[in-house]
């Protein structure tokens, strides 16, 4: 079995509420943690910088990360969805 979170902060240490720091993931044996889903990025403004900044942070603290990639209705609607998803990745 594997344990994955739902997400992470990407610093070290800090007053972040709502937030947990990487190495308190690794200190868990945490195996996987989830980054940018859709509504992290809508309801809490997570950018695609913040994104890159989690899975950098993650992979330095052994975890493996699980990068969330996709379009709004609208940006599929006005045929950008291929260069969102670019920019994401």
């Amino acid at each position: 079995i594997k344990v994955g979170a739902q997400n992470m902060h990407f610093e070290e240490k800090g007053a972040f509420t709502g937030e947990i720091a990487p190495r308190m993931l690794e200190a868990m044996n945490i195996d996987y943690v989830i980054i940018g889903h859709s509504e992290r990025r809508e309801y809490f403004n997570e950018t695609d910088e913040t994104c890159n900044k989690k899975v950098k942070a993650a992979f330095a603290h052994n975890l493996t990360p699980i990068l969330c990639c996709g379009e709004t209705l609208e940006q599929r609607e006005n045929g950008t969805t291929n260069d969102v998803i670019k920019a994401q990745i």
